[in-house]
């Protein structure tokens, strides 16, 4: 399986305030995880996950880090929700725009995900764990979201999250969630 994840920091250009929750020790937290971990990690899950979208077992992602500010215009304009949140996925796929033959050449690209760094960094301290760890769990919801796993109800969200926790653990990082 390849999976091919491009990787994105866009942790404030000075114009918006700054971001006061990932100074110091949490920034050098988000510095510790290179390019080639995030890699590692999304090889891991999709090792694990076996999705059977490419007949070639290609993926491509892109994976944006940011701040409050950059995904609070995302989620205004694309959920029509004018807030920061911590994680948006965005799904390019649509099995029926792309010829069969096609998948059989090229990598699917997945879509998207962007995680804001202040919010994560927020609740990793309210749950009592590291921003590393918090990113690692915001970044395995957004790649389910990808693969088409949703939360539409209680059972279904507590499927996600134990499934989350799967992914969690196969990257040796502990998270000991407290969400429900």
């Amino acid at each position: 399986m390849q999976v091919n994840v491009q990787i994105q920091w866009d942790l404030g250009d000075g114009v918006a305030q700054p971001m006061t929750l990932i100074e110091g020790d949490a920034l050098k937290q988000v510095c510790r995880i290179s390019e080639i971990t995030w890699q590692t990690w999304f090889q891991q899950w999709f090792e694990h996950l076996q999705p059977s979208i490419s007949p070639i077992q290609a993926y491509e992602l892109s994976l944006l880090l940011t701040d409050d500010a950059a995904i609070q215009h995302l989620n205004s304009n694309f959920r029509q929700l004018d807030r920061p949140t911590d994680v948006l996925a965005f799904a390019t796929l649509d099995s029926t725009d792309l010829p069969a033959a096609l998948w059989s050449e090229v990598p699917v690209e997945l879509g998207d995900i962007i995680i804001s760094v202040e919010t994560a960094a927020q609740q990793a301290q309210e749950q009592h764990h590291t921003l590393q760890e918090e990113l690692a769990w915001l970044a395995t919801h957004g790649l389910l979201h990808l693969l088409g796993w949703d939360h539409p109800t209680t059972a279904r969200l507590q499927e996600m999250l134990a499934q989350q926790q799967t992914l969690i653990n196969l990257i040796n990082v502990s998270v000991v969630t407290g969400y429900s």
